[in-house]
């Protein structure tokens, strides 16, 4: 893996698909306003005198209701979502704030949280935790970095060792330092707003309170097939972009740490908890883009996947297949010993040193 190209193709990967982005949206007026057309000759065009035509001003006041709608949506769901800030929304997906005073995979979580800061030049998050999670993942979520919040699951700090729970950690520094946190909300926001104009054609297409159906049923009908077009490949641009950011973070991650065992590790034993059928605690879809891994099945394709396949992630760590992990954490000792420093695992050994396979440039 050469961790540079890496991020610049993930980069350069992004700027591509945010301006497909802002294609659906002009796709989409014009897709509405080709519907709306159809379904008003349909419905009146026939039966219109001569010379009788569409209203005045028909396509100014549809591409304007489409844009009100995409608009409004977006600002709506990302003031929604960004209210009360990282700590709010961490609180939502289940998480605490830390308290290392009385657990010691705890405190060391802090402690790397901390040198990862260093390493990345940032000012140190919010440590948090799912405590009820007991698979391996965590998140970085905030709009900046003064609102940032990293959380992992109870599972990652029983399962890692000192050098994979670097690895995860740098992984979502790099999602803050990017400012992917941020990012993935505004697309969140995109597709919600792609989606009220759906909401809205079908509010139309449905019977009034009679169970009767008009004529103008038809546009309802027109706007919402456009909608739902321009809904799924919304879904499918901000899926891509996410995976995109996640390539991005696994190269940063490595970057930082100096060590592919790091994130590798992790990612092999999420593949060792798969592979024996581990059930890990599931996330609503608008957050799936947040986790570490995602922790929905795959879909029609893997288009409208928020993550690459675990199998993709470490191939481009390792450069080729590696095998599932077990949840075996060799640096585990009894409590009342063991100790965390920042220059040494939680054992005291020194750490892996840098493979000299990798290529940083």
């Amino acid at each position: 893996m050469l961790i540079f190209e890496s991020q610049r193709d993930a980069r350069g990967q992004t700027r591509r698909l945010l301006l497909l982005f802002a294609l659906t949206v002009l796709l989409l007026v014009l897709a509405v306003n080709a519907a709306l057309v159809l379904a008003w000759g349909l419905s009146w065009g026939f039966w219109a005198p001569l010379g009788g035509g569409l209203p005045r001003h028909f396509f100014a006041v549809n591409t304007v209701v489409v844009l009100v709608f995409v608009l409004g949506g977006w600002w709506l769901e990302t003031s929604r979502l960004s209210s009360g800030g990282g700590v709010r929304l961490a609180e939502q997906m289940g998480a605490r704030e830390l308290r290392p005073s009385g657990d010691f995979d705890e405190q060391r979580f802090g402690n790397v949280v901390h040198e990862m800061a260093i390493a990345a030049g940032l000012k140190p998050p919010l440590p948090m935790v799912m405590a009820r999670s007991t698979g391996i993942n965590a998140f970085a979520t905030g709009w900046d970095e003064d609102d940032a919040v990293i959380a992992v699951t109870q599972g990652a700090l029983e399962h890692l060792t000192r050098d994979e729970l670097q690895g995860l950690v740098a992984h979502e520094f790099s999602h803050i330092r990017e400012g992917d946190t941020r990012l993935n909300m505004r697309l969140v926001g995109m597709v919600f707003g792609l989606e009220m104009v759906f909401r809205f054609g079908q509010r139309i297409w449905d019977p009034d309170l009679r169970d009767r159906t008009s004529l103008a049923a038809l546009l309802g009908l027109a706007i919402m097939a456009a909608g739902w077009l321009g809904w799924v490949a919304g879904h499918a641009l901000q899926a891509a972009v996410s995976r995109q950011r996640e390539y991005l973070a696994d190269a940063r991650a490595v970057q930082w740490t100096r060590n592919k065992d790091g994130l590798g590790g992790v990612l092999r034993k999420v593949l060792g908890l798969r592979t024996d059928a581990e059930e890990a605690r599931r996330v609503g879809s608008p957050m799936q883009h947040l986790l570490l891994v995602s922790t929905e099945g795959g879909r029609v394709a893997h288009w409208l996947d928020s993550h690459p396949t675990l199998e993709q992630r470490i191939r481009r760590i390792y450069g080729r297949p590696m095998p599932a992990m077990p949840l075996v954490r060799a640096d585990r000792e009894p409590r009342a010993q063991a100790t965390d420093t920042f220059a040494t695992g939680s054992n005291g050994a020194e750490r892996t040193p840098f493979s000299p396979d990798w290529t940083l440039d």
